[in-house]
């Protein structure tokens, strides 16, 4: 995929067949320190979240990001080749780790260019990719979730992965009302949600 700068894009990937590619609290940390080297020279990185089987990130594309280097014989840019070494790294090492062979993730990382650019739009993305976690159960509360970008908006951690800033000025958040708002958000969904099932079982 062409990757163009100043372009907002939502990257993702699972593990083949839908299985865990994060075992434990180390495999977490290795990935975070991968992306660091891989991924963060090339991009502006706004969110992201690392759950057991899949990953997610939001990105603004930089004119680094969009420059293309040879792979063989094909022309691909600095960023999705970032992404190509950061994978094969991390599953080398987990295969290593494990005693296993074969591909621990899906053949292509998912590359999808957000076309709406509001800010209602981009904050949708953003809070669908921190709510992950809560969503799937794994914790009661978003900002317990260790693994991905919300503890540092929220102020409980320091990170610096994230371009916070730009964050603040495309998705117009309040920094001080962050999680209030992001809670009002849930529960939004929660009920979006129930309405859309009853609607469905009385549509049947």
């Amino acid at each position: 995929m062409k990757i163009v700068p100043n372009e907002f894009y939502h990257v993702y990937n699972q593990g083949n067949n839908r299985e865990k590619i994060f075992f434990d609290r180390s495999n977490y940390i290795y990935f975070l320190k991968l992306v660091r080297s891989k991924i963060f020279p090339f991009t502006e990185i706004l969110s992201y979240c690392l759950m057991p089987n899949h990953f997610h990130f939001l990105l603004l594309a930089t004119d680094v990001s969009a420059r293309t280097k040879k792979v063989g014989s094909l022309d691909v840019s600095l960023l999705m080749d970032g992404f190509r070494q950061l994978l094969s790294s991390y599953a080398h090492a987990i295969n290593s780790k494990k005693n296993r062979s074969g591909s621990l993730f899906r053949q292509k990382t998912k590359t999808i260019l957000i076309e709406d650019k509001t800010e209602d739009y981009l904050s949708n993305v953003f809070n669908y990719i921190h709510q992950n976690p809560l969503k799937a159960g794994l914790v009661k509360h978003i900002e317990d979730w260790e693994f991905s970008s919300f503890p540092d908006y929220a102020g409980i951690r320091n990170g610096t992965l994230c371009n916070q800033k730009l964050a603040e000025e495309f998705l117009g958040f309040n920094k001080d009302q962050f999680i209030k708002e992001t809670y009002l958000l849930v529960e939004f969904e929660k009920v979006k949600s129930a309405f859309q099932v009853s609607k469905k079982a009385s549509d049947g």
